[in-house]
């Protein structure tokens, strides 16, 4: 069956359902992954779904009916079967008999555990009664950008009406909960043969008798929304009031975001280290540059879904789209008053809206930031956090548009986004989240990240919660490299790192996606082993450029960062024990060694007043799975040895203390342990070589 939507993605694979057969989970779970596809139709985290199959109760033997539903904390998007929960229906729907009024919401959740049918159950979301109060067999409770616009207009009751006349029922905004529940149960009896309700301010709830059916049901309820929508827009032939400004080009916008990403980022981080995200859509250009800005984006969003990851509103920077923004100074003191106004006011909703039982303020610092003419930036916590709070606004501003285009848009009382932000159940959820990784909230730069030593370097700090940008002059290098990780855990830029413009580049790609950089590594090397005499200037060159010349321009254009952000940081740099020992044949690169291991001790006597740290770990005899030994080098050394190259891990596994062979992994555990342990260390080398008493720093 051939279907075509004009505003959703119709995915629905007749070859994929048949091989489900008759699962009805299975059919459940495949239409939530693909309504989660669409972000039009519900954001990451957004809007659940159920069905209901008739099961064998383990204790009676008898056939009872259980609902599947989304569980707390989940994405349809990404749903499983282990993200599921099973109830009965029955005892959910028996709750009603001791229900003691909104008062009593929150002991509501607990009594749903006694609802349990599955004992590998998901915990049963705050929506569980919506799902469980209403005797379809598939339902979508979801979140589209044209649907909440429809529920988030003036006169929405009367808009529903006119879209789909007797078809859908609408019900007032109320906080989801086991009221809301009752209230849908009610308005499907008193509206027979409905085929979906609309929430006021929230969202919308659909079925069908199979999954497929429920599926098209919530498409084209959409898709109707959707179009009315449009046609509004065409007849009011602007959106936004408008345009006030125009866009700069888009290279210039990622310009000057990149060199305004880290004084943000540093603003935005006074009480907890924020990861960044940028983005300059046509949709995000269109509202931010328009007449209606300061209008719309002080109201706030509707959905609850929203501000709970954007925060009630965004802060909107009073900057020209072609400030200079390398005068830090200047733009700073236009900035700070911004963001102290942005807290106070947040603390001013705070005091006005709390409880006598609320938790503590959160942080004040905004989530969503806007610069007109440039982009909107988002930070938060981690990567993904700080992604879905941009994709969220965006959500909120296709709301706006869609509610602004039909009559006017409203957005919740303050009073009702508080009880939903501070409410205790999602206090308690975010108690609940795991305990942060050391190096959470941190952005690295690592050079020659593509293999061997820098690859491991990656992969560690990328495992200690790190993000991590992988720089490397061999481009298909560094894509097989960026590959192995996943979605918002590394960027890759290719970089010579002899090359101040390159660097540049690297550095903007940090800034960029992620807010700027914490931590560098510069790992980038090669090895040449000659004797004095067979020594060329060329070799020579080449080794002070990649090892000496490169440090000192990643220290350079990192440092300069890491002041605007003002957040402290590490530098770490892969030095060699051929730095501190006399060996034959290695008079080029042992004095760039040498040199590197300097500049780390001068740099930490520079830096240590902006609480930059820099420290050298140095490596030795890391043969196996090294770039370095794939070459000349291994060559080299071998011949200085008076041995085969084959016989080289064993010559260096015996000759350090401990008779061990150095794995990039042990390099990577030395750098880990000067930015992650040591965090009072600063001016140190750490040799991780086995053991070699030559090389005895003291």
């Amino acid at each position: 069956m051939e279907k075509t939507f004009s505003h959703v993605d119709y995915l629905w694979d007749e070859q994929k359902a048949a091989e489900l057969g008759d699962d009805q989970v299975a059919l459940f779970l495949y239409r939530s992954n693909i309504l989660g596809a669409d972000l039009r139709i519900t954001n990451y985290g957004g809007g659940n779904t159920s069905c209901k199959t008739i099961e064998k109760d383990p204790l009676t033997n008898e056939d009872v009916e259980v609902m599947w539903v989304k569980g707390s904390g989940g994405d349809i998007g990404t749903l499983t079967r282990q993200g599921i929960a099973g109830l009965y229906t029955e005892r959910l729907r028996n709750l009603k008999n001791v229900y003691g009024g909104l008062e009593d919401e929150d002991r509501m959740v607990g009594l749903f555990n006694h609802c349990i049918y599955d004992l590998d159950s998901k915990a049963p979301s705050i929506d569980t009664p919506l799902h469980g109060l209403l005797p379809f067999a598939h339902i979508d409770h979801l979140h589209p950008d044209a649907l909440i616009a429809i529920a988030a207009a003036e006169d929405s009751e009367k808009i529903t009406k006119e879209i789909w006349g007797d078809t859908m029922g609408w019900v007032p905004w109320q906080r989801p909960g086991f009221d809301l529940g009752l209230q849908l149960e009610k308005c499907l009896n008193e509206n027979p043969g409905i085929r979906g309700i609309v929430l006021g301010s929230h969202g919308l709830f659909t079925w069908g008798d199979t999954s497929y059916e429920c599926y098209i049901n919530s498409l084209e309820v959409i898709e109707k929304a959707s179009s009315y929508i449009e046609k509004k827009v065409k007849e009011n032939g602007n959106v936004f009031g408008g345009q006030k400004i125009e866009s700069l080009p888009a290279d210039q916008r990622k310009d000057q975001a990149a060199k305004l990403m880290p004084l943000l980022r540093g603003l935005a981080s006074s009480e907890n280290r924020m990861i960044g995200h940028f983005t300059d859509s046509d949709t995000v250009l269109q509202f931010i540059n328009s007449n209606d800005l300061e209008k719309l984006a002080p109201m706030g969003t509707s959905c609850p879904d929203h501000f709970l990851r954007t925060k009630i509103q965004p802060l909107i920077l009073d900057l020209d789209k072609n400030a200079d923004l390398d005068d830090t100074e200047a733009v700073l003191a236009k900035l700070e008053p911004s963001f102290e106004q942005y807290r106070q006011e947040y603390k001013d909703y705070y005091e006005s809206c709390k409880h006598d039982n609320s938790p503590a303020m959160r942080d004040p610092n905004p989530v969503i930031i806007i610069f007109p003419g440039v982009g909107m930036f988002s930070f938060a916590k981690n990567k993904q956090t700080t992604r879905v709070a941009s994709e969220f606004y965006i959500n909120a501003i296709n709301v706006m548009r869609g509610a602004e285009a039909i009559t006017s848009y409203t957005s919740l009382p303050r009073q009702e986004a508080f009880d939903i932000e501070y409410w205790l159940l999602e206090e308690a959820k975010l108690q609940r989240m795991p305990k942060e990784q050391p190096l959470s909230r941190k952005v690295a730069l690592v050079t020659g990240a593509a293999g061997g030593i820098g690859k491991a370097i990656a992969d560690k700090l990328v495992a200690e919660g790190a993000n991590v940008v992988l720089t490397d002059m061999s481009e298909e290098a560094l894509k097989e490299a960026v590959a192995t990780y996943k979605k918002d855990q590394v960027a890759g830029a290719v970089c010579d790192v002899t090359s101040e413009e390159a660097i540049k580049k690297a550095y903007k790609e940090a800034c960029l996606a992620f807010g700027g950089v914490d931590i560098v590594i510069h790992s980038a090397g090669l090895a040449i082993s000659k004797a004095l005499e067979d020594t060329t200037q060329k070799d020579w060159d080449l080794l002070q450029n990649v090892l000496v010349k490169g440090q000192f321009l990643m220290a350079q254009e990192g440092v300069a960062i890491m002041r605007k952000q003002g957040l402290g940081g590490d530098i770490v740099n892969i030095a060699s024990k051929n730095g501190l020992v006399s060996g034959p044949n290695n008079v080029g690169y042992g004095t760039a060694k040498a040199a590197q291991q300097h500049m780390t001790r001068l740099l930490a006597a520079e830096l240590g007043g902006d609480k930059i740290r820099v420290n050298t770990v140095n490596p030795d005899g890391v043969i196996v799975g090294s770039k370095i030994w794939e070459g000349a080098w291994a060559e080299g050394r071998a011949k200085a040895y008076g041995i085969e190259v084959k016989d080289l891990p064993a010559h260096y596994a015996k000759r350090n203390l401990l008779n061990e062979i150095i794995l990039p992994d042990d390099i990577a555990d030395g750098v880990f342990a000067c930015v992650g342990v040591l965090q009072k260390s600063t001016g140190n080398t750490i040799n991780v070589d086995g053991g070699m008493a030559n090389a005895f720093v003291r």
